[in-house]
């Protein structure tokens, strides 16, 4: 089904990340251990239950979403980036993998790094709460989405990118406060009616609230829907992330067509 080179440039990207586990999956473990500590177990003893869950259980998610694709990003664009910085990219441009095949092994391998670090958070938080995963299928098919979704925009940050501060600024600048701001920490319920409209123009809103619907049976817009949409506004979410996740890795295909940033 996948040409040799194809997994040649997939395996090389996964060991790229596999073999230096203390600068890839040990920060989002440290870091997460202090989130639950001190938002789930200090903050959360102070705070009533949102929508009938335990406040740590309800940050579960949005606290996953927010690692996921914050390492799918930072590793593809981190990998078009150095290989652009060393030139070495050049080697796989000569290669007779197509354009699709190169950009499909850079999202693929990048989605797995965020995959395995989303699953790193979830076993964090499963030691200082009990977790449960009510769509399982749902679940995995949004995670592969949403990785997907942000090792694409991360080609393109590469592609862009004129030093490695650029990759810092479009990874703790943009993508961590749009998290943020994502209803990770907060229910939609809780914001007055205009702002509930405002935060559905982020995308973030999206995703966050598809991985707390597969973790948890549970979806803010479902409560902020009009009625005639309750009942699929997971499934138009995951709709509309499965498109946005198509159209920008066909941004990647076209991009690597017309060699933008790659031969600088």
């Amino acid at each position: 089904m996948f040409s040799i080179g194809f997994r040649a440039l997939f395996r090389r990207e996964v060991l790229r990340f596999v073999r230096r586990p203390k600068n890839t999956f040990m920060p989002p473990a440290i870091t997460n251990v202090l989130y639950f500590a001190v938002f789930g177990v200090i903050l959360g003893n102070r705070i009533n239950e949102i929508a009938g869950f335990d406040y740590i259980v309800f940050i579960v998610p949005g606290l996953i979403v927010l690692g996921a694709i914050s390492n799918a990003f930072e590793n593809a664009s981190f990998s078009i980036f150095h290989g652009r910085w060393n030139e070495y990219i050049h080697e796989t441009l000569t290669s007779p993998l197509s354009y699709g095949e190169m950009v499909l092994a850079y999202v693929g391998a990048s989605a797995v790094r965020g995959i395995i670090v989303g699953l790193i958070i979830a076993a964090v938080g499963r030691a200082f709460t009990a977790i449960s995963i009510e769509h399982p299928l749902y679940l995995l098919v949004t995670l592969v989405v949403i990785t997907a979704l942000f090792a694409g925009f991360g080609i393109i940050g590469g592609l862009v990118a004129r030093d490695f501060d650029d990759l810092t600024v479009m990874n703790q600048f943009i993508i961590r406060p749009l998290v943020f701001f994502g209803a990770v920490f907060y229910s939609l319920e809780t914001l007055p009616g205009i702002w509930q409209q405002v935060s559905l123009l982020n995308p973030m809103v999206l995703m966050v609230d598809s991985v707390r619907y597969g973790f948890l049976g549970y979806s803010d817009l479902v409560q902020v829907a009009p009625a005639s949409y309750e009942g699929i506004m997971p499934l138009v979410s995951l709709a509309v992330l499965t498109v946005l996740t198509v159209v920008v890795v066909g941004i990647d295909v076209y991009l690597f067509k017309t060699g933008y940033g790659l031969t600088d």
